[in-house]
């Protein structure tokens, strides 16, 4: 057989005739281009995680915590509301340390600090009843998260903890409610009747929460749970504007805006909250009549 390029010779191409017909398609497909980008790796949550070491401030024992890496997940966005949302991990299912041994649960802002009289208040409440147990987990499911925020929530009251650290609970935890409701498969059977119920959940801890910062706000200094008074004060102004307080909103927003202290984000955020707010008073006025 003389070969498909034979003949090239008297082209003065003679090199050429014996050149194999798919050779160079063979190599493409085993040698790929050099800047081939390889495919992007998914992040799953365990890999924002890490355990956290901590000595329980009740007992002493030793506790570790699955903990978020600061900065490693990507922000998408932020809720009227300031609920942050991130991508393909919910922080606020970690934001809870619980001592596995006597029961004392609170937020990581509020670890340290007990004072005798509520080291005894929870010793003699909550780690008298409590049954220690032992468990280590990669991630916690959102309604694990939730008990977790319960427990947390029923150590402060015991303690007496402030109003602002039991208004920052109860909104960590309506805001961990919303996600769970995002979270939800819409295929799932009775998927109508759980959001309805995880709404009506959410709201309570959400309404708790607004009681929780007016009555801080009456009484405590800021900073508040690591928020200024303008982030404060716009936070109680959307809880407010949710379950139609408007007349604390309508107060609240136009001080922000006029505000020598808050910052320009802030007040721009104001001002969209104001139009949302007029918008929800006429309709209301509307429906009334």
């Amino acid at each position: 057989m003389s070969g498909l390029l034979s003949g090239l010779s008297k082209f003065g191409l003679k090199n050429l005739e014996k050149k194999e017909l798919f050779q160079e398609e063979e190599k493409k497909k085993e040698t790929p281009p050099k800047d081939t980008k390889p495919a992007m790796q998914v992040m799953k949550e365990e890999d924002y995680l890490f355990d956290k070491t901590y000595e329980c401030p009740v007992c002493y024992q030793k506790i570790k915590e699955r903990t978020m890496r600061v900065g490693k997940a990507k922000l998408l966005k932020t809720d009227m509301d300031l609920r942050p949302v991130y991508e393909n991990i919910e922080p606020l299912k970690y934001d809870v340390i619980v001592c596995q041994c006597c029961g004392y649960s609170v937020l990581s802002r509020y670890f340290m600090g007990l004072t005798p009289s509520q080291i005894k208040a929870v010793k003699d409440s909550i780690s008298m009843s409590f049954k220690p147990y032992e468990e280590k987990k990669e991630t916690y499911t959102y309604e694990e998260a939730l008990e977790r925020y319960k427990l947390c929530l029923a150590s402060t009251i015991v303690k007496h903890g402030k109003a602002s650290e039991k208004a920052y609970i109860c909104l960590k935890a309506g805001w961990l409610l919303r996600s769970m409701r995002e979270a939800l498969d819409e295929e799932l059977e009775g998927y109508d009747e759980k959001d309805a119920e995880l709404k009506v959940e959410e709201d309570e801890f959400l309404q708790n929460a607004l009681e929780g910062f007016l009555n801080a706000r009456q009484s405590e200094s800021y900073p508040m749970c690591g928020m200024d008074e303008a982030t404060v004060e716009f936070l109680i102004a959307m809880l407010a504007m949710e379950y139609e307080q408007f007349d604390v909103a309508s107060k609240i927003l136009p001080a922000i805006i006029t505000s020598v202290t808050a910052n320009n984000r802030m007040k721009d955020k104001a001002r969209e909250a104001k139009e949302i707010l007029l918008e929800k008073m006429k309709e209301k006025e509307k429906n009334a009549n």
